[in-house]
């Protein structure tokens, strides 16, 4: 897959699909930075520590069964499965899939101004390691 307009990504939390009501995804992952710099060094010297992950997701809120509501309210305060895909193609090297759990920390059921379409964001870590699978 060369460049692509990302308008069909497949997105699970807890197993739901909840793609047709999630308007922006980012996964984010970061390592520390653990700097090793030694005396007599002109330059600092670092390495690669813990890796962590953020998922931020924002939503058209929907309160019917099975939905962003019904989905997100049970799981605050807990850890849950997430997986999210660029395309709704087969995974492959080109539409990899990426899967690991997240801390359901923060949820804003309602969100919003006099007017404004009903939405809802969050920002979640990961709880340990984010697979990416290519097949």
């Amino acid at each position: 897959m060369a460049t692509f307009v990302y308008i069909d990504p497949v997105i699970t939390i807890n197993s739901v699909d909840l793609t047709d009501h999630i308007t922006k995804a980012t996964l984010k992952i970061d390592v520390e930075d653990k700097e090793t710099t030694a005396f007599g060094s002109a330059w600092k010297t670092r390495l690669g520590g813990l890796k962590e992950g953020t998922v931020e997701l924002e939503f058209n809120q929907d309160f019917a069964a099975s939905e962003v509501d019904a989905t997100i309210w049970p799981l605050l305060g807990s850890v849950t499965a997430i997986t999210i895909k660029p395309t709704s193609g087969s995974t492959a090297a080109t539409n990899p899939l990426y899967s690991g759990n997240v801390l359901v920390k923060e949820y804003a059921p309602l969100d919003g101004s006099v007017g404004d379409v009903a939405k809802t964001s969050v920002s979640w870590p990961t709880s340990g390691a984010v697979a990416r699978a290519t097949s």
